[in-house]
């Protein structure tokens, strides 16, 4: 039902009851609504016209034993509440009716609280991994003025409950598509919301509850020696332990920005864990708490506990040792790197900072830490050395070259969204700890030199028009065409605003990948990060791009199911040509 739905009567009577018995079935309207009245054992039944699933006229169905079965997909309802046996194919509506002499009058009944009902429904798509009752519940939410945060937080909720490994890619997926909602037109806003709430049903799906770890009883443990704990617990992969130290800390025995730091400093305690994905998932969980509030704090925070505890480690791999020890290259200028940023006062321009990124991508291992040195040295601190780095990763994503490997857009991709998670934590809470993890992100941009090896080149475009994007995603291989419309579009000084909009369309309209939602909000965080118009603002999106129009098109599946919740709820007739 539509928010503009009324409760109300039929204008006219659906028929008289002579043609109902004769005929079987009569259909009217109630408002909007089309209605179809049935005689069923000897008395008239009102269920909306419409299945729920695809918006096949019922009335064009089988009725018996109190039901009526659609034939376009086999759903069953129940005539006297319209509510479904199948629950895939969401609930119809049911209608009173009543005969005054040989007229047959329809009534809508009150549906409760109907904000509510969706909630309901919303959770219930979740835990059946349902697109469709997902996407329709979202279209009913947003249509009553239930702000985006709102069905996060229910989403939140859910997913923190029923994954028992803890946080994964649903709830990165759904967070992300949070924080960049706002920038997309408002015809996506729920495509973006429905990809989030899909994402999470998929990583939730026949997975066992989870179930959290409290806080010690009475305990009076400073800050300080939870931290040390915590670290500790992590470092020997003692996940419960970890868990309730973090449960303490939380619940009061550490300030917030203790809790932060000791959680950042656990994950940067090692190099480049887990391709980069505790470092995400650990700054992610803390955007969360942006939507959905810090009373979530202890269910969020220790939800990324086992995931961090049992990463893998990359000084345990041989890329990192050999031929050169990266590692050991680190160690010589961590303890300087901390000194340095700590005195540094943030007056460095951006235009050093580019040239800081640039530098990176071509240095050798032995020329990364002296190179932040120097940055830093010249007044860089670390918010601002840890967007140069990320900038960096972007770069390695636009100097990609369609030569390599398909599969090796992952290993750039995963080193930018790597360094993003690290500056936007540096932008909330720098630490010392924090400058040792800009380093390992920094090293990693270098480790991943060889996929610039050739280095795809940007081509200048005169007259870049965003419509020429379009083409771009609907046949393989127009990888340098969409970075040369992006980067010169930006280049004449064209609106970032339409830019980006189109590029989340793009995405949203795909059967996209965890990867590709990741890449998108780092790729528009750090445009934003950076001034109007300069390099920093304009090369994440043209990676983007790129990255994009090398994974299109896909079959779109997804995109059309939200399309059809959309024509369901203004009672289009699916089954009908356009």
């Amino acid at each position: 039902m539509a928010a503009t739905d009324e409760l109300v009567i039929a204008d006219e009577p659906a028929g008289s009851l002579p043609e109902l018995r004769e005929k079987g079935y009569l259909t009217t309207k109630v408002g909007s609504i089309p209605v179809v009245v049935f005689w069923h054992e000897d008395r008239p039944w009102a269920i909306e016209d419409r299945c729920p699933h695809l918006g096949f006229p019922l009335h064009r169905g089988s009725v018996e034993s109190g039901m009526v079965t659609c034939h376009w997909h086999h759903a069953r309802f129940d005539l006297s509440s319209g509510c479904t046996l199948d629950p895939w194919a969401d609930d119809a509506r049911g209608f009173d009716v009543e005969a005054d002499g040989d007229l047959i009058h329809v009534k809508a009944r009150s549906s409760g609280d109907d904000v509510a009902r969706l909630h309901r429904r919303l959770k219930e798509g979740l835990e059946e991994n349902l697109t469709l009752i997902v996407a329709k519940s979202v279209h009913g939410l947003l249509d009553h003025g239930v702000p985006p945060a709102e069905i996060v937080r229910t989403a939140a909720e859910f997913g923190l409950k029923n994954r028992s490994q803890g946080w994964g890619s649903g709830l990165t997926t759904l967070t992300a598509m949070a924080n960049v909602v706002h920038h997309l037109d408002d015809d996506d806003k729920a495509l973006a919301l429905v990809h989030g709430l899909v994402e999470l049903a998929s990583d939730t799906a026949g997975r066992p509850p989870r179930f959290p770890l409290h806080a010690l009883d009475d305990a009076t443990v400073s800050g300080e020696r939870l931290a040390e704990w915590y670290r500790r617990f992590v470092e020997t992969r003692s996940a419960d332990s970890a868990e309730r130290a973090l449960a303490t800390a939380v619940s009061g025995g550490a300030t917030p920005e203790q809790v932060e730091g000791m959680m950042f400093a656990a994950v940067t305690d090692h190099v480049y864990i887990d391709t980069g994905h505790t470092l995400d998932f650990t700054n992610k969980a803390f955007e969360l708490l942006g939507h959905v509030g810090a009373g979530a704090a202890p269910d969020v925070l220790s939800s990324v506990v086992a995931q961090t505890s049992q990463a893998e480690r990359s000084e345990e791999l041989s890329s990192w040792r050999h031929p050169v020890d990266l590692i050991e290259q680190m160690r010589l200028v961590e303890l300087d790197l901390i000194e340095a940023v700590s005195a540094a006062d943030g007056t460095v321009t951006p235009v050093a900072l580019v040239a800081l990124a640039t530098q990176l991508l071509d240095a050798d291992a032995d020329q990364i830490g002296p190179a932040l040195l120097a940055t830093a040295g010249a007044g860089a601190n670390l918010e601002q050395l840890a967007r140069a780095v990320a900038l960096a990763g972007s770069m390695r994503i636009l100097r990609f070259h369609t030569q390599n490997d398909h599969a090796d857009w992952n290993i750039v991709h995963h080193a930018f969204t790597f360094a993003n998670g690290m500056h936007q934590a540096c932008k909330r809470n720098p630490t010392d700890e924090l400058a040792r993890g800009v380093l390992h992100s920094a090293m990693k941009v270098h480790v991943d030199r060889f996929l610039n090896v050739p280095v795809a080149r940007v081509r200048r475009v005169e007259n870049a028009s965003l419509a020429d994007l379009e083409a771009c995603w609907e046949a393989e291989g127009h990888v340098d065409e969409a970075g040369a419309i992006v980067s010169s579009y930006l280049e004449d000084g064209g609106d970032p605003a339409p830019l980006i909009a189109m590029l989340g369309h793009a995405l949203l309209h795909e059967d996209s990948g965890f990867h590709w939602y990741q890449l998108f909000e780092a790729s528009v965080r750090h445009h934003e990060a950076w001034p109007t118009g300069s390099d920093g603002a304009r090369l994440p999106l043209v990676a983007f791009a790129r990255f994009l129009a090398a994974h299109t098109p896909t079959r779109r599946e997804r995109s059309k199911l939200v399309h059809i919740a959309a024509r369901l709820r203004r009672g289009d007739a699916l089954y009908e040509e356009n």
